[in-house]
This record gives structure tokens, C-alpha cells and sequence, in this order.
């Protein structure tokens, strides 16, 4: 009996060990949860009513406020998923402030990047399209602020609402667009010339943010160019030694556009 009591013991305070641990382990990630992302409500100062967006300008009342009623304010954290490539989504997002990064992943450590979001842009306009999966992944450059729209208010509204409707299959037309133009810039380019592009291409959105060059790491810059790390590297270093471009640590400043705009048109 006296054994059969001791493992009794034994059960009991190692019962009480694992639910500790899995109480510990809960608090952890609910602390974690708060760090990555905060929903933003009414009383916050950052809290924005309305959706300042052109297609959002055309609803009715009656239509603002449905669509108001359906969205979440949410603060992501620099390094944040925004989206991920494969996840189901129930809704839209409409970016307020800050830059964002939309990519596809690949095997292993692999991935292709697509372009920099920025605010005033729709992310995974496809949920709103009877596709309700992301076809990418996103994450945050800097802090953003972000709404999240329930896609089957926005149907509502479309149907309702041909103008807005319209509005909104423009912006998805401009997206696919845009997978267009970086598929032929792999498929027909050299090396050197969608480097050239990637380098222009980050240049002309220092408007938004100065420090573009600054957010992103080398394998960055050579996700946007189909391309290895080593070899963009090799081309950076390159085009700084014919007078292109100048290298200050991870910035990257723009000194013959011109040159860099005919070998990326040339390919």
C-alpha cells in the first residue's frame, strides 16, 4: 500500500507539473498574441471611422455604414504575417499606413517577391472573388495599421452598388496586372536586367519611405529578381564599380537612372 501511495503522490504532483507548464505555456502565447498584433478600437487614438479610399466614396449611407460595421482596425507589428500563402480568410484587408512586403512562398527557404504594399491598397482582393484562400503571403516592412473588411459585406455592397463594384474589379485588374509584368520580367530578362528593374522599381517608392533600401535584407532585393543572394551581391558590387549606383551599408542610392533604365528595358 505505502508504494501504491507514493505513486499516487507522484501522479498527482506531476499532474500538477504539466498543468503548470500548460498554464505557463498559455500565458506565454497570449502575451505573445498582444505583442504581435493589437486590435485598435474606438477609443484609441490611432482609431480611423472610415475607409479612405476612392471606391469607398461612391456607397450610401446606408452602404458606409454596413461595411463600417464590418471591419476590424488592427496594428501589426514590424515582421508580422499580414497573410499567409494558403490560409483561409473570410475578409479583405485595406492598408492605412505603413509597408508591407507580398510574396509567394517556395520549397524550403525559397521564395519570389511581388511587390511592396503600400497605403491605400487592397491585400487578397481574391477572398472577395469566390476565392477564399490567399494566394501569397505578406509581412510587415514597418508598423502597419490595417482593416480588416468581411468580404460578404463587401459582396453586399457590389451588388448593390455597380460603380463600387466596378471600383473594385479595377483594383483586381491592376493586381493581376502586375503578376503579368513580373512574370515576363523573369521569363524574358537577363540577370542583370531585373536587377536593374528591382533597383528602380524600390527607388521610385523612397517617396513613401526614405529608408526603403534599409527594410530589406540582400536575399530581398534578390527575391525580387529571381536571382541568389551571391549574385546579387556580385551585380550590386558590380554596377557601384560602374558608377550606377552607391552602396552605404544596406542603403543603395541611384546615380545614373538613365543607364539603369536601358539595361532593364534591354533586359
Amino acid at each position: 500500500m505505502y508504494g501504491v501511495k507514493g505513486n499516487r503522490v507522484r501522479v498527482a504532483q506531476e499532474t500538477n507539473c504539466f498543468s503548470s507548464s500548460f498554464l505557463l505555456i498559455y500565458v506565454t502565447f497570449a502575451a505573445i498574441e498582444r505583442i504581435i498584433m493589437k486590435t485598435i478600437i474606438a477609443s484609441d487614438n490611432d482609431f480611423i471611422c472610415d475607409i479612405q479610399a476612392p471606391c469607398f466614396q461612391t456607397l450610401s449611407e446606408e452602404e458606409a455604414e454596413l461595411v463600417r460595421n464590418s471591419k476590424t482596425q488592427i496594428l501589426f507589428r514590424k515582421g508580422d504575417n499580414l497573410t499567409k500563402h494558403g490560409a483561409f480568410s473570410s475578409y479583405a484587408l485595406f492598408m492605412i499606413k505603413g509597408l508591407a512586403k507580398q510574396y509567394i512562398e517556395g520549397e524550403g527557404n525559397k521564395s519570389y517577391n511581388l511587390r511592396i504594399i503600400k497605403p491605400g491598397e487592397f491585400i487578397g482582393l481574391s477572398t472577395i472573388f469566390n476565392n477564399k484562400r490567399f494566394n501569397y503571403s505578406s509581412v510587415a516592412l514597418t508598423e502597419c495599421q490595417v482593416f480588416l473588411v468581411e468580404t460578404e459585406a463587401i459582396n453586399k455592397v457590389s451588388k448593390q452598388n455597380g460603380e463600387f463594384a466596378l471600383k473594385i474589379m479595377n483594383r483586381y485588374v491592376e493586381q493581376n496586372a502586375n503578376l503579368y509584368k513580373k512574370l515576363q520580367t523573369v521569363l524574358y530578362k537577363q540577370m542583370n536586367g531585373r536587377i536593374a528593374e528591382t533597383l528602380l522599381y524600390l527607388d521610385s517608392l523612397k517617396s513613401e519611405n526614405n529608408e526603403i533600401f534599409q527594410l530589406l535584407t540582400r536575399k530581398d532585393l534578390a527575391d525580387f529578381a529571381a536571382t541568389s543572394t551571391e549574385s546579387t551581391v556580385k551585380l550590386l558590387k558590380a554596377f557601384e564599380k560602374d558608377g550606377l549606383i552607391k552602396l552605404d551599408e544596406k542603403d543603395i542610392y541611384l546615380k545614373n537612372n538613365k543607364a539603369l533604365e536601358e539595361l532593364s528595358f534591354r533586359g
